[in-house]
């Protein structure tokens, strides 16, 4: 008798860098990294179709970034794929779920489908577990992360912060933090822990300025 192994991803497409089919919610202003969580409330029909088919196959919903916030916009090359970890499907068929960061992805191509949702062609990225940062490095994220907060005044429980693992830190402040589409969309692509912390300490510094219009600044 055969083995009933796979999935994870079929065995994460045998290490990688083989392509997969996968079934998208292009979202602006939304990324999703590995290893973090997502919230999500569907209530298009397209996304409750896009809901209902992964919870039926192996629950993955790949989220990335359209290029501009309209319909059927060409999207951005690098995505995540998540996997439906609680979820809660609504009497009236929306649902509410959370998605957990999987791995990244880079588009090869979009797919000519039926489906009331898109669907690409992806090769997953394989990511450094292990990586993490040097102490110059992470004491100048955590300096320059207080200013941030300070000037936008936000609330942080500084000593939480302190006793997060280097990825946690710098990933998830990367997801939530309220920069524009264009600088989340850098940040997914950063190469690296270490890229990706540098990156994030450069828009927090130019963020960090104050337009006296309205508070706000774009990369744009």
């Amino acid at each position: 008798m055969g083995s009933r192994n796979p999935p994870p991803l079929v065995k994460d497409l045998v290490r990688l860098n083989m392509a997969t089919r996968l079934s998208i919610f292009p979202l602006t202003g939304v990324i999703l990294l590995p290893g973090l969580q997502l919230p999500l409330h569907l209530f298009e029909p397209r996304y409750r179709a896009l809901a209902k088919d992964a919870l039926a196959r192996d629950r993955r919903i790949a989220m990335i970034q359209p290029q501009h916030p309209s319909e059927g916009a060409p999207l951005f090359q690098i995505g995540c794929v998540g996997r439906i970890g609680e979820f809660e499907a609504l009497d009236d068929g929306r649902f509410n779920l959370v998605l957990e960061g999987e791995h990244r992805f880079r588009m090869l191509r979009e797919l000519d489908v039926t489906t009331p949702f898109r669907q690409i062609e992806a090769e997953l990225i394989e990511e450094d577990a292990d990586v993490v940062l040097s102490s110059i490095e992470r004491a100048s994220f955590e300096r320059e992360a207080k200013r941030f907060a300070d000037a936008q005044g936000y609330s942080v429980d500084w000593e939480s912060v302190e006793r997060l693992d280097d990825r946690s830190l710098i990933d998830g402040v990367s997801q939530i933090a309220p920069f524009d589409p264009a600088a989340k969309q850098a940040l997914l692509e950063a190469d690296d822990l270490a890229t990706r912390c540098e990156l994030l300490v450069q828009l927090m510094q130019f963020f960090g300025r104050r337009d006296g219009a309205d508070d706000r600044v774009t990369l744009q």
